[in-house]
This record gives C-alpha cells, structure tokens and sequence, in this order.
C-alpha cells in the first residue's frame, strides 16, 4: 500500500496543474478546502499532495477499517505488534541523489512569519545500538544540504542524546509519502523498548491483513519500502535557531535552538509526490490526535469496563477537547472516566463523557447529551492548576481542566430516552 496507490483511487481529488510558488500559495489552496485532498502537478517544479488524511472515515477505509473501528484497532496494534516484512529493494531506489539542493524540493513556506520552508509529513527513522524509532518531526531549510529538526524530549532526542555522548552523529532517514498505517505509528507514544515499525505493521494487518514492507538504506536503516521520499543524513551536534512555526492549534510556535540534520543523500521514485500537512489544518490534527486515542481508551477502560469510543475533536484541534463513550455500572463512573482520560492524554483541557446511545463523532449529538443531559450544579468539576500542553496559548504554565459528565442517571429513562421508531 503505497501512497500514490491510494492518491489513485480518490473519487474527490482536485489536480492543480498550473505552476504553484512554494511560498505561501500551497496553503491558500489546501485551505479553501480541506475536506479534499488536492494533487499539485507544479509546485516548485515538482509534484506534492495535501490534505490526504484530513478525514477520519478516508484514514479508515484506506487501512480497510470501518470509522467506528478505527480506535479498537489502534489499540489491538498497541498491544499486539507484528514484525514488518523485509523486502530486497525500495521503491524509492528509483533515483539517488547526491548532489544535494533542498531548495529544488516542492517545499513550501506556508504562512508569512515561518522562520523558512518546512517539510511537515516526513517520518524520522532512525536505530541507536539495536533499538528502532520512527517518529514525526518538522524540519525547516537552512540551505541546500542542510536542515533544523524541531526535537521534543521523546525517544530520538534520547537517541541523539546517547550518540553525542559518544561522540557520533546519529543516522536518521526522513521518509515523505508513506501509507497511514506508518504515518499513525509515527505519531503513537509507547515505551522506549517498543518498535513503532512493529506498531505500523499490526495496524495495517488489522484491516488489510498484510504487513507493512521495509527495505534497507545505504547506511543500514529499514524504511519502509514504498515512500516516495527518503532523505537520509545525520543528527549532528550542532545548533541553530528553529521557527517560527505554525502548531497544531494555529498559533505559531516560538523559536529555540535545535539540532541540525546534515543531508547525505536523496532517494526518491521516478515522478515522485511530496507529502504536505497543513500546519494547523484538519490532517495536522487528526495526524497528532489519532494515535493518542488507544491511549486514552485504554486508561479508560482500566476504571470502566464498557468504553464504546473515544474522539479528540476537531473544534479542540484534535488535542485540547475529547469525548468518551461509556455504560456506566454505576453513579460515578462518568468521572472517573474522565480522570482516567486526563491520565491517557494530559494535555487535554475538557472532556465530555456521554452515554452509549450518542455518535461521539457526531457534534451536534454530543451537543444534544450535554443540553439534555447535563446540570452543571452537580455535573461539572473544574480541576484547578493542573499540568496542561505547552501547545495551548492560553496556559500559563498550569491550566485548568473541566469534566462535563453528559450521562443520564442510572435507573431513570422518563425525559432521557431519545424516540426512536421500532426496527
């Protein structure tokens, strides 16, 4: 399952053929509307894709899931990883590049203050004394060979760390057109020990019943064999200012010092599609938010047994808001529930916990349980000075998190129950 694969079976793409400048254009084209992914055949001479994933029941289908399923599977491939399969060559064979120019890249810049142009879909891997990692990270050119990697204190930093001390720099691969099931893996936040290829795998068995494939870079790393993309090169020691750049809630985030990723090489297939995730956009958020979901399930599943779903919002850009499904077995459980959520994902700031018989993915359904459902008199806690995301503009180092517990009460159906015409 390859990316163009699935790009070719979209019935709602919208091709741009004309040329599109890397500044600044690719977004005001990938927003006017982001529910369709659009194919740019020109974008600084190359071909790119955006607005891909930006839709949960399109992630579902193309790992052959049903929407509601989704969350389940991700789970299952959490605890269930599956060895990729090895295969002799990578696609993305097709050309080697060493004569290295970044800037020749459909790259874009995509809102005015970005400290440059961003690559935002590229999948690190990278393998540290036998321990593999893949993992999401946005990369800003600094000139023709040379990047800034935005690294948050998770397992590549760690790696980066160790291999300093050692005095190595550390070889990472970025691979750019990849399947969703990678893209999911990427982004899920497991152990140190676990093998987020292994993730990738089990997810794409869930539904496809078919392994994710890895081939071997020039260096040794196993990527996998279908990206469009692999840049490969090296963490090195040293530093240099990163951003300004959009984050997940739109806002843009400050600027620190960050390593510098060294280009070495380039493969890439013939014609290849360069991925591009909005900033800030619908695919960012569902990217970022969906493999926090099984978390987030599983924690609650711990305190209460029956958990029917778990949804980080779009109106909470996929991060701050959620809503849990539940059947409680008794009054209580709707907080504890939510506790249980607050431990699976921190950084989110409210979470509405309704009944089994609402459409967690449905706005207006979940806007109905809370109207109908809720007094805030005895329904409502607000946790005060509470650790939150350093993604949120408004914290101010704590936050406050609120529980809407839009349960009906246990034993009374007289005002609760929704009509229904008999089946």
């Amino acid at each position: 399952m390859s990316m163009r694969g699935l790009l070719a079976h979209f019935d709602d793409l919208v091709t741009i053929d004309h040329p599109v400048k890397v500044d600044l254009e690719p977004t005001k084209i990938l927003m006017a509307d982001q529910s369709r992914p659009v194919l740019f055949e020109d974008l600084n001479g190359g071909r790119a894709a955006g607005n891909l994933w930006s839709d949960r029941a399109r992630v579902a289908k193309a790992l052959g899931l049903e929407k509601e399923k989704l969350t389940p599977a991700l789970v299952n491939a959490l605890s269930h990883p599956r060895k990729p399969r090895q295969v002799e060559r990578g696609e993305w064979r097709d050309q080697v590049v060493k004569d290295i120019d970044l800037f020749k890249l459909p790259i874009p810049k995509y809102f005015p203050k970005d400290g440059g142009r961003y690559v935002t879909a590229g999948v690190a891997v990278a393998d540290f004394e036998g321990k593999r990692n893949i993992s999401f990270h946005r990369l800003m050119v600094l000139d023709k060979d040379r990047f800034a990697i935005r690294l948050v204190p998770r397992h590549l930093f760690t790696m980066h760390q160790m291999s300093q001390k050692q005095g190595k720099d550390l070889n990472v691969a970025f691979c750019v057109g990849v399947c969703p099931s990678v893209l999911l893996a990427a982004a899920v936040s497991t152990d140190y020990a676990v093998d987020e290829m292994e993730v990738a795998s089990a997810i794409r068995f869930q539904g496809l019943k078919q392994e994710v494939e890895v081939a071997q870079t020039d260096t040794g790393l196993w990527v996998p064999a279908h990206a469009e993309y692999v840049i490969e090169g090296r963490l090195t020691s040293e530093v240099v200012d990163e951003g300004p750049f959009v984050d997940i809630t739109g806002t843009y985030d400050s600027i620190r010092s960050q390593p510098v990723f060294q280009v070495d090489k380039i493969y890439h297939r013939n014609d290849p599609i360069f991925h591009l995730v909005l900033p800030g956009g619908l695919e960012h958020y569902l990217l970022m938010g969906l493999p926090r979901e099984p978390v987030i399930f599983k924690t609650v599943r711990q305190v209460v047994p029956r958990v029917h779903g778990v949804r980080l919002t779009e109106g909470g850009c996929c991060w701050l808001h959620g809503v849990v499904s539940i059947t409680k077995n008794k009054e209580g459980d709707a907080m504890n529930a939510a506790m249980a959520a607050f431990t699976g994902h921190p950084s989110m700031k409210k979470v509405i916990i309704v009944d089994e018989d609402v459409d967690i993915y449905n706005d207006k359904e979940v806007e109905w349980a809370e109207a109908t459902r809720f007094q805030a008199k005895d329904r409502l806690l607000v946790v005060n000075n509470a650790a939150g995301s350093s993604l949120d503009p408004s914290t101010d180092g704590t936050t406050s998190k609120v529980v809407i517990d839009a349960t009906k009460p246990l034993g009374v159906k007289e005002g609760f129950e929704k009509a229904m015409l008999d089946k």
